[in-house]
């Protein structure tokens, strides 16, 4: 028996991708990171959370796939 994943469990909105995709990118993470996204992408602090837990996959991913 198989589980079915609902929409919560494995999609993101565009602004948290897009936030995620930002973090990743900055060289240290900004102090009061998720103030800051929530207001940069207009996010909440569950969106603003997911997107950095995002970030850091994305950082993983890129050291061990290139």
């Amino acid at each position: 028996m198989r589980a079915e994943l609902t929409a919560p469990e494995h999609e993101h909105s565009e602004g948290v991708v897009m936030a995620a995709q930002w973090l990743c990118e900055q060289p240290d993470a900004p102090a009061g990171v998720i103030p800051l996204l929530r207001s940069r992408f207009n996010l909440t602090a569950l969106e603003a959370t997911e997107a950095c837990a995002m970030a850091r996959r994305f950082r993983i991913n890129r050291r061990a796939f290139g």
